[in-house]
């Protein structure tokens, strides 16, 4: 391999070219799709917190300077761990996966905290000093480095019904453990993303089929059989309006926000579902708030920006110079395409009604602290390219 120079007589000289990894620049495109989701994130927090925090807080503005903090933590995070070797992670792979789990398990001690009837939270201090964490959120983490790591070191075992179990048994218990809390849209995510690394390590498309046919049994027995929480939760979504002020309230209220918006929205900041109507309309269900003030266009386009992200991730791993490096990227484009998928089908009652935050734009710092981390190990992935792939003639 030779690269071309031109000298000051006109003439050209041909320079060997050596091959090899070389450190440059992270991937711009994937940094400026990340800062419009997180400023707009934050413009949608405010208008759809702005009379819950009267409400709550006696200012409108409680909610946004939060977000406002979360976003810009959110990216000294990412920064530094954009400028961290990926391959460190490899390291901590195992511990973290022990760790998620026992943290899920503390979920349900004293040290668990319980919201609107789900316990997802852990709190860490003594009395009322302290702050809170989400198992549930961590776990979709640990499991990206984890099962990175466990296929990496030998691409053998995603094409081997042996080398899958092993994963596919620790991302049961740990999808168990979050449905307890309960959380089924977090519990699904991580199937997801524990499928789709072992898809692209080389899974045959087989065991597809047969996960499909076990997701497709417990439906059926949530839905026709089981008579507890689950089977209220499962059909409930299937007609929200039979229970409008009960069980389908929130859902009502979503599907009223999306469908007053119309095509062009009632303009930012005029909704009148977030007028307390709505619970906590700046969370899990803040795209019915973008679809009532932007209107179909407001979420198209912001679809469209969802699907530019999961683009570019995918084209950061597929140019990964190694396994560990594609399949971290790969596990990162799987986990935010799922969570907007999911996000939406909650929002638009085509699944249960469970807590699913849309990446980057509800509210919290748990969510948006673990998407920033995980998008600096890409922009990381994205550093390390071939010498052979400047210029060259």
């Amino acid at each position: 391999m030779t690269k071309a120079t031109a000298r000051q007589d006109g003439t050209i000289k041909l320079n060997p070219v050596k091959k090899g990894i070389v450190r440059g620049n992270a991937d711009s495109v994937l940094i400026i799709l990340t800062t419009i989701l997180s400023v707009f994130g934050m413009v949608m927090v405010f208008s759809a917190s702005y009379y819950n925090a009267i409400n709550d807080n006696g200012t409108p503005y409680s909610y946004l300077w939060k977000q406002a903090f979360f976003v810009f933590s959110g990216f000294v995070i990412m920064y530094i761990v954009s400028n961290m070797n990926y391959n460190v992670w490899k390291a901590f792979a195992y511990p973290m996966g022990i760790i998620g789990v026992i943290m899920l398990v503390l979920l349900f001690t004293p040290m668990g905290r319980t919201f609107n009837g789900a316990t997802r939270w852990l709190y860490i201090g003594v009395g009322n000093v302290g702050f809170t964490i989400m198992p549930g959120e961590l776990a979709k983490l640990f499991l990206i480095i984890a099962c990175s790591t466990y296929f990496a070191t030998d691409m053998s075992r995603g094409r081997s019904l042996r080398g899958i179990l092993g994963v596919f048994l620790y991302t049961a218990i740990v999808g168990a453990l979050i449905i307890k809390q309960p959380n089924l849209s977090t519990a699904i995510t991580v199937v997801i993303i524990s499928v789709g690394i072992a898809f692209v390590a080389g899974m045959h498309w087989r065991y597809l089929v047969l996960m499909a046919g076990g997701a497709v049994a417990g439906g059926y027995y949530l839905m026709f059989i089981d008579d507890g929480y689950w089977h209220e939760r499962v059909t409930s979504f299937m007609d929200p309006f039979q229970d409008a002020l009960g069980s389908g309230y929130q859902v009502v209220q979503g599907l009223l926000a999306l469908g007053s918006g119309g095509l062009y929205g009632k303009g930012l900041g005029q909704s009148v579902q977030k007028n307390l109507y709505l619970p906590e309309p700046q969370n899990d269900f803040i795209l019915a708030i973008v679809g009532e003030e932007l209107g179909f266009i407001g979420i198209l386009g912001l679809m469209a920006v969802y699907a530019l992200l999961v683009w570019r991730l995918f084209y950061i791993c597929i140019r990964s110079k190694d396994n560990f490096g594609m399949l971290l990227s790969a596990g990162v484009a799987i986990m935010v395409a799922s969570q907007v998928i999911l996000n939406v089908a909650v929002v638009t009652s085509s699944m249960p009604p469970t807590g699913i935050a849309l990446p980057f734009v509800s509210y919290g710092g748990n969510s948006l602290w673990i998407f920033m981390f995980l998008i600096g190990i890409v922009l990381n992935v994205s550093r390390y390219r071939n010498i052979d792939e400047e210029d060259e003639v």
